[in-house]
C-alpha cells in the first residue's frame, strides 16, 4: 500500500534537519530529499518522481490551506450549528447564558453570558443591528474575522445605544440619518456581544434586547427572536477530515475572493476546490486532503501552543503568554499578513475586536495563556496543580481563569464548573492573594469552591482574562505567578 504523503515526510523530517541532504541536483541520477529519493534522468524527473512531486506539493500547499482557513472554517462551523442544530434563521441570535450553552464554544468565558448571530447579508439585503443601551461589549465581525466596528464600550455609540446599518459587498452605497454605517466585504457576517453587568440576569436581559431586521423593513421589523441551545450538544471546532475542506469549498462558492488569498485560491484547484464549480474530489485528492487535516491542525496545535513570536512571552521567566498576538485586528503587518499569528489566535478562539485586543487602560479585555508548569511541562489533567493570584490583581471591572481541553479547545466538559473568577465566592488569603486549584479530585484541606477540575488522560490549557486592565498591567508591575505543579 501506498505510503501516505505524511509518512514520507515525518520519516525524512530528521535526515533533512542534519543536512544529510545536501546535495546538488544531479543530471542523471539520484536526490536524496525530504520526501524520500528522486530519480532525474536526463534532467527529467522520472515519472514515478513526478508523481511523487505532485503528491507532495498537492501535499504542502493543502497544509498550509489548512492555516490560513482557520478563521473562516470556525464562523462557518458555528454559523452550520446555530442553523442546524438551534434551528435559528438568518435574523435570529442565540444566546449562550450559562457555561452548559457555552461548552461548544472556542474558548468561552464562563462568567459572562453571549448572543450570537450569523446572517448572509446577499440573502438578507442590508441589515439594521439594534444595539440597546447598557453595559456590553461586542462588535460585527466579517467571515474572517476581521472586525466591521467593535459595538457597546469601545463602540461608537460608547454604550448609549444605537442602530447599525451593515452593507454587503454588492449592496449600494447609502449614508442614512440616525445610523452607524459599515460595509461588510463578505456576504456572510458574525454579530457577536458580551453582558458585562455582573448581576447574570440584568446581562442576559440586556442582551435579549439586540435586534436584527433587514433595512428594506425598517417601518415594521419583524421580531427578532432569541434562542437558547437548551441542552442540545453542540461544538463550533473546526471540523475535522475531509468535512473541513467541504466546510472551506462551500464558502469559496458563497464569498467573493480577497485580493490577498488569490494565490492560495489557486494552490486549491488541483485540490478539486475551485470557486464556480463543486468539490468533487477523487480518491487521490482525498488522500492528501485527509493527510493534510490531520497534519495541518497538529502544525495549528504546535503554532498556538507553543509559540514562537517574538515578545509573545508576558513576563521573562514565566510561561504566561499573550493569547491574541496581532499587530492590528485587520490581521495585517507592515510588511505582510499575519498568517501564523492569526493561525494562533484562530485556532484556540473566536473573534477579534479592538476592545478585545487589550490596548486600553481601564477598558475592554486582555487574554493570557499558559499550557505549561513551572517547569515547562505540559498542563496534565490527571495530575494536580496550584496557581497563587498575587493581590491587587490589575483589573477595574475583573478576572476570570478559564480551563480548555486542548483538542477541542473548548470548556473542560468536567462535570463542574470550569471557571473561577473574582466575582465568584472564592476563598482570597489573609493578604489579599488567591490561590486556585487544579486537578481530578478536590484538594485535601483546601477550599473547594477555588478548586477547578480536570480530567485524567487529556490535556488543558487555561486563558486568565483581565477585563478592564489597568496600569499595573501595562507596565509589567504585577507579576502573576506560574502554575505548580503539586507533588
Amino acid at each position: 500500500m501506498r505510503k501516505t504523503i505524511t509518512a514520507i515526510l515525518t520519516a525524512t523530517f530528521a535526515l533533512h534537519c542534519a543536512g544529510v541532504f545536501a546535495q546538488e541536483l544531479p543530471t542523471t541520477g539520484t536526490l536524496e530529499s525530504p520526501i524520500g529519493p528522486l530519480e532525474v534522468k536526463n534532467g527529467y524527473p522520472t515519472d514515478e518522481t513526478v508523481t511523487k512531486l505532485y503528491d507532495a506539493l498537492d501535499f504542502q500547499r493543502a497544509c498550509q490551506a489548512y492555516l490560513w482557513a482557520l478563521p473562516y472554517i470556525a464562523m462557518a462551523e458555528w454559523q452550520r450549528e446555530q442553523r442546524e442544530t438551534f434551528g435559528a434563521g438568518e435574523l435570529d441570535y442565540v444566546d449562550y447564558l450559562d457555561y452548559k450553552d457555552k461548552l461548544g464554544l472556542l474558548t468561552a468565558n464562563a462568567t459572562t453570558p453571549y448572543s450570537m448571530a450569523f446572517p448572509n447579508l446577499e440573502k438578507t439585503g442590508p441589515l439594521v443591528f439594534e444595539i440597546p443601551a447598557g453595559a456590553m461589549a461586542g462588535g460585527l465581525v466579517d467571515f474572517w474575522q476581521r472586525p466591521l466596528t467593535d459595538t457597546g464600550a469601545l463602540g461608537p455609540e460608547k454604550m448609549q445605544g444605537g442602530k447599525f446599518l451593515i452593507l454587503g459587498p454588492g449592496h449600494p452605497d447609502m449614508q442614512p440619518e440616525g445610523y452607524f454605517v459599515f460595509r461588510c466585504p463578505t456576504n456572510n457576517m458574525w454579530a457577536g456581544a458580551r453582558g458585562l453587568d455582573p448581576d447574570k440576569t440584568k446581562a442576559a436581559e440586556l442582551l435579549g434586547k439586540m435586534r436584527i431586521y433587514p433595512y428594506a423593513q425598517r417601518e415594521n421589523p419583524p421580531v427578532t427572536k432569541h434562542l437558547r441551545p437548551e441542552g442540545r450538544k453542540w461544538t463550533g471546532e473546526q471540523p475535522r477530515g475531509m468535512a473541513y475542506w467541504e466546510s472551506l469549498a462551500r464558502l469559496i462558492n458563497e464569498e467573493p475572493p480577497n485580493e490577498r488569498d488569490r494565490m492560495i485560491l489557486a494552490m486549491l484547484v488541483p485540490l478539486g476546490i475551485e470557486k464556480g464549480k463543486p468539490f468533487q474530489p477523487d480518491a487521490r485528492q482525498k488522500q492528501i486532503l485527509t493527510d493534510a487535516a490531520n497534519t495541518g491542525e497538529l502544525m495549528a496545535r504546535a503554532n498556538g501552543y507553543a509559540k514562537r513570536f517574538e515578545g509573545a512571552i508576558v513576563w521573562p521567566g514565566k510561561k504566561w503568554e499573550i493569547s491574541l498576538f496581532l499587530k492590528e485586528t485587520n490581521q495585517e503587518a507592515e510588511n505582510h499578513t499575519q498568517l501564523d499569528e492569526r493561525a494562533s489566535w484562530f485556532y484556540e478562539a473566536v473573534g477579534v475586536t479592538i476592545g478585545m485586543m487589550g490596548r486600553t487602560v481601564g477598558a475592554g479585555q486582555l487574554y493570557l495563556e499558559s499550557q505549561k508548569d513551572s517547569t515547562g511541562a505540559w498542563l496534565d489533567g490527571g495530575k494536580n496543580y496550584k496557581l497563587t493570584i498575587p493581590k491587587d490583581a490589575p483589573v477595574a471591572q475583573f478576572w476570570s481563569f478559564s480551563v480548555y481541553d486542548n483538542e477541542s479547545r473548548c470548556l473542560i466538559d468536567s462535570g463542574s464548573y470550569p471557571d473561577r473568577s473574582s466575582r465568584d465566592d472564592i476563598t482570597t488569603n489573609a493578604d489579599g492573594s488567591v490561590d486556585l486549584y487544579f486537578g481530578p479530585e478536590a484538594p485535601v484541606g483546601k477550599p473547594a469552591k477555588n478548586w477547578i477540575k480536570t480530567l485524567p488522560g487529556k490535556g488543558w490549557f487555561t486563558y486568565f482574562r483581565l477585563y478592564a486592565p489597568t496600569q499595573p498591567y501595562f507596565d509589567r508591575s504585577w507579576v502573576l505567578s506560574d502554575i505548580e505543579l503539586v507533588k
